[in-house]
């Protein structure tokens, strides 16, 4: 079975952790081991967020120089190889020698004209108290929103058209790889208005619509998108709250989920369920070997009828 399983950011840096080399290999080793199993009995592609990464490689470049600033393309392709590099050596670690891994730098194509890049929603970065997310807004021309009860910078986040290294993936995957790519959701670029000139786009893109591209275009047998949460909740955070097992993709678009956190995962579960006829899994990482067995997370199906909660 081909599986993409899409890394939250949860699974390199947990919320409010010091974002050192060594946190985020310790939690990229506690991934790793969830990982090395599907890689031994599955075909496995690996994707994961950059948010804190790239915020943070976004401020140590404006800390060095303010007057030429690194652009979010640069950033996202480093982040892609750091974060690949600590993928591949952790989970090398777990698995035979013979077994090979590579990170690919993965660009992905986005419209100019994507409405998107008029309202900034993509957090990056660590998390500020409000004044201090609003004094380095205007210090630096940041726009920032709030992220549950702290602040953090936004920025555009287009939707995700096609992931341009599809073909080496699959070359790789047919030869036995396991495949780490589309990192941050690809390094955004986009085609200059009536050209084929291919250039980098200030923006991070949703790494879970641009896994659900991949996974759509590699026609992989389930897309697996692992979070900090056993599944999808109704009414998370109340005394009300309920875990969703199993849902149409239909049904579970006509819910409302908050657009900084759950609202893409779902969607992206949705889409992928609703364009290939396959299943889509929300769940948490470390519940992995259940939720390819359908014993876990929240399974979103055409085949499934309605919402079934837990």
């Amino acid at each position: 079975m081909r599986v993409l399983v899409a890394l939250g950011g949860n699974a390199l840096q947990k919320r409010g952790e010091p974002m050192t080399v060594a946190n985020q290999r310790a939690n990229v080793a506690a991934a790793c081991a969830a990982l090395a199993p599907v890689a031994l009995e599955h075909e496995l592609v690996i994707s994961h967020g950059n948010g804190p990464q790239v915020g943070l490689l976004a401020l140590q470049a404006s800390a060095f120089d303010d007057a030429s600033p690194y652009p979010f393309d640069v950033l996202g392709a480093q982040t892609e190889g750091m974060i690949g590099y600590l993928i591949e050596q952790e989970l090398g670690n777990l698995l035979p020698f013979e077994k090979p891994l590579a990170t690919i730098l993965t660009m992905t194509e986005v419209d100019p004209a994507d409405p998107a890049f008029d309202d900034p929603t993509k957090f990056v970065g660590p998390v500020y108290s409000k004044d201090e997310a609003h004094r380095l807004a205007a210090e630096r021309g940041w726009v920032v929103k709030p992220d549950g009860d702290a602040w953090r910078r936004v920025v555009p986040s287009p939707v995700p058209l096609r992931i341009f290294e599809q073909r080496p993936v699959e070359w790789l995957l047919a030869r036995g790889c396991v495949v780490v790519c589309a990192g941050g959701g690809g390094i955004p670029t986009m085609y200059r208005p009536g050209t084929q000139t291919l250039v980098g786009v200030e923006a991070v893109i949703d790494k879970d619509r641009a896994s659900c591209v991949l996974a759509r275009d590699l026609h992989a047998d389930a897309l697996v998108i692992a979070t900090d949460t056993d599944a999808v909740y109704l009414d998370w955070g109340t005394a009300h709250q309920r875990p969703i097992r199993a849902a149409h993709p239909d049904e579970l678009g006509r819910l409302w989920f908050p657009a900084g956190s759950m609202g893409p995962k779902v969607e992206a579960a949705a889409d992928f369920a609703r364009t290939t006829g396959k299943e889509a899994v929300i769940g948490a990482l470390s519940d992995l070997s259940h939720i390819l067995k359908g014993t876990a997370g929240t399974q979103v199906s055409m085949t499934m009828t309605g919402i079934a909660y837990g």
